[in-house]
């Protein structure tokens, strides 16, 4: 019906009422959904190390940087969206592999699970040398899930300090089958840049060539609130509630794997709990907290026996309030954490500043740069 003709048959205020009443179903009507965010892209990396005789020094700063470069990658975003991330990691040039598979193993395939990789990083070891770099890219290339699309940023790392062009494999080939699916290669020298240059890694890198000092030790500044930071990992330990086959022995994995990070000191577990309190460290697969986030988890459908003692006995409803208590604890603890890193973060380069400190030669620093640049092309930005 016609508004305007019920207002010449009623009176003028219930007829403005009317109009008000039709105006603002109306409004409802045509108000827009919110706009759906855009979809997160991917960050794929592979790490391909040599483990021959010599690069002791190289898997030390790969078991000790980790952390540091994790945090780099957990700032970024894309058109405000955090990308997921996936590490994998081969080794090469290690005698101890089978030579009829060019003495490479893939160790780690592009995973989220970042505790793996630190155990896998933490249980490498290093002997003989026959090192093929066009090899390991070309199976890198082959047998990793790199996906389809060209919107994400794929990446490969190899380091090492042998020739680039040994091996039966040509690396200009391989290194060309790789840019075909959209990965970027950086090659990373272990040694004088000049001798990189000589011995071809400059040619295998479509994206940076770049030399480190591999026997380098990392430096850390120690802070006024490590201690706290690391008070709180005990707490954030305890709201991850494992669940499912692989539950006990990856939360005995996380454990471990603190152990681990501190072997190169405090401030060195201080950067894995920093990554243990962003976006890219989450496991759907074993912690119930996690998994309760995701839309399709329901946890009407998880076994008892799948569910730790505790929670066993529960009924429903009270397995949901044991869980929303642990998620509001875990909430809390991330943003306590977040402020007293803001905190570290802000201390740290206020001493290096006062130190008049420069970025070393080193695998992190070689990796982090790399990465801010190649990224900048797939139109990834990184919060400070």
């Amino acid at each position: 019906m016609n508004p305007f003709k019920i207002i010449r048959k009623f009176k003028k205020p219930l007829a403005m009422l009317f109009l008000v009443v039709f105006g603002m179903a109306c409004t409802e009507t045509v108000q827009a959904d919110p706009p759906t965010p855009p979809p997160a892209k991917h960050i794929k990396l592979g790490l391909l190390l040599d483990t021959s005789g010599s690069m002791n020094g190289l898997i030390n700063q790969a078991q000790s940087q980790l952390w540091k470069i994790v945090n780099e990658l957990a700032a970024a975003r894309c058109e405000g969206v955090a990308p997921k991330l996936e590490i994998a990691l081969y080794e090469y040039g290690n005698d101890g592999l089978p030579a009829s598979e060019g003495y490479i193993r893939m160790v780690t395939p592009l995973t989220s699970d970042l505790d793996q990789i630190s155990a896998d990083l933490f249980a490498l070891t290093t002997n003989g040398g026959e090192e093929y770099c066009g090899h390991v890219i070309q199976t890198a290339t082959n047998q990793l899930d790199w996906g389809a699309g060209n919107e994400d940023l794929k990446l490969l790392f190899i380091a090492g300090n042998e020739p680039f062009n040994q091996g039966s494999v040509n690396p200009d080939e391989a290194c060309k089958k790789a840019s075909n699916k959209g990965i970027t290669i950086n090659t990373i020298f272990c040694g004088d840049f000049n001798e990189g240059l000589r011995t071809g890694w400059k040619n295998g890198a479509t994206g940076h060539y770049m030399s480190i000092s591999h026997n380098s030790k990392t430096v850390y500044i120690e802070s006024p609130y490590d201690d706290q930071i690391d008070e709180l990992n005990t707490d954030l330990n305890d709201t991850y509630v494992p669940y499912g086959s692989l539950g006990h022995s990856k939360k005995a994995m996380q454990l471990s794997e603190d152990v681990n990070s501190e072997k190169y000191g405090k401030q060195n577990k201080v950067s894995r709990i920093m990554s243990k309190n962003s976006h890219v460290y989450k496991n759907t697969k074993w912690d119930l907290v996690d998994a309760n986030k995701e839309k399709s988890f329901d946890m009407s459908k998880v076994k008892k026996e799948q569910l730790p003692k505790e929670m066993q006995t529960m009924t429903l409803e009270q397995r949901k309030s044991h869980l929303a208590k642990k998620t509001a604890k875990r909430t809390q603890i991330n943003k306590t954490i977040k402020e007293l890193s803001i905190k570290r973060n802000k201390f740290v380069s206020e001493k290096k500043k006062e130190a008049g400190e420069k970025e070393g030669s080193s695998l992190d620093v070689a990796m982090i740069n790399a990465i801010h640049s190649q990224a900048k092309s797939k139109n990834f930005t990184f919060e400070k």
